[in-house]
């Protein structure tokens, strides 16, 4: 039998689409504006400055290859004015407090962040009048983890044991409350794409296991792993960004699709812990092996794992990259960035690389 030919993003549609993409200058959102750029869309950026050093944002040049606007979404006259000269077909909302730990060190920021932002944005799209369809990006942690190991689908109560956690699962309940007081009677579809753990060249985050293995390495020092034996739905940013526009564009072309959808790992694939991962990474730079440092408080999950098998279903759409390639592909990146390659043409080539699979 012949493979079914899955879904990518058609730069048919995006060239030509006025965008608004907020958390541009993050990790996933500088992937996402470099893709759009590269199909001919007219990506207007919105997000706070980048909060690390170094930064793909700033390394790739991202700024340059669209409207960039920093402002904060916490700031509902920040976002009102930056906005204020836009007209836009499509919006991707990308813009968050990303990181468990830091959001147990600081929960009211990252409940203001992630909670009123979205809020505060979608208060300020009720003004756009041409407005095709919006997604809001949350998260594969949005469910209430009983640890039982069973992949989440998307009809599973919402909960968090964590603030952030709680913040995105609260930001769906956001999402689904101004898409039916509003924009529903507007026949504008608002939707939330729940992902899983990304990893890709160019991510710079504190806390994030790849960031921690390539900075450990070029300091020639130790990773230490607080969970080895935790295992997460781990996915290429291209995979994930792919998922993304996919469903953004089958939203704006057919209001009857699902306003919730899971993108994650093929379903079937290799499952790979926190452990296994790092030693595949540690290897490829060849740097130190990791260590075991428990950490008895942390709230983070052990087991979690979500069901994209309704993307599949539904968009004709799942991810290309299992687990091992995604690791080499990522460490691929930061090998040929640190000998002297240009991060805008790595991230080029690799999505052209990923539009040929």
């Amino acid at each position: 039998m012949a493979r079914l030919e899955m879904s990518r993003p058609d730069p048919a549609f995006w060239s030509g689409k006025r965008v608004l993409l907020t958390g541009h200058t993050g990790f996933k959102g500088s992937w996402a504006a470099i893709w759009l750029a590269r199909m001919g869309a007219r990506v207007t950026g919105l997000s706070l400055d980048p909060d690390q050093t170094p930064d793909l944002f700033e390394q790739a040049g991202v700024g340059d290859l669209i409207d960039s606007r920093i402002a904060d979404l916490r700031d509902p006259a920040a976002v009102d004015a930056a906005l204020a000269d836009g007209a836009f077909d499509l919006v991707l909302h990308m813009a968050a407090q990303p990181i468990v730990r830091a959001s147990i060190e600081d929960p009211i920021a990252t409940f203001s962040s992630n909670i009123l932002g979205t809020a505060h944005l979608l208060q300020t799209l009720r003004r756009q009048s041409a407005l095709k369809a919006v997604l809001v990006i949350t998260s594969d942690k949005v469910y209430a983890n009983a640890e039982t190991g069973r992949a989440f689908t998307e009809t599973d109560a919402l909960g968090g044991k964590d603030p952030y956690s709680a913040s995105k699962a609260a930001a769906e309940i956001v999402t689904q409350s101004f898409a039916r007081s509003f924009f529903d009677k507007a026949g504008v579809p608002v939707a939330t794409a729940r992902g899983g753990n990304v990893i890709g060249g160019g991510d710079y985050s504190r806390d994030r296991i790849v960031a921690d293995i390539v900075r450990a390495g070029q300091a020639q020092g130790v990773t230490v792993l607080r969970h080895p034996e935790a295992t997460r739905p781990w996915q290429h940013v291209l995979d994930c960004v792919a998922g993304y526009l996919v469903y953004l564009e089958r939203l704006a072309t057919d209001p009857a699709t699902p306003r919730a959808m899971n993108f994650g790992p093929r379903p079937g694939g290799p499952e790979v812990t926190v452990g296994e991962l790092a030693t595949t990474a540690v290897k490829a730079l060849g740097a130190k092996p990791w260590r075991h440092e428990p950490d008895p408080n942390s709230l983070e999950a052990k087991s979690l794992g979500i069901d994209a098998s309704q993307a599949k279903k539904i968009l004709g759409f799942e991810s290309r990259l299992d687990a091992p390639v995604a690791v080499e592909w990522t460490m691929d990146w930061y090998r040929l960035q640190a000998d002297g390659g240009d991060a805008l043409t790595l991230c080029r080539d690799q999505i052209s690389r990923y539009e040929g699979l």
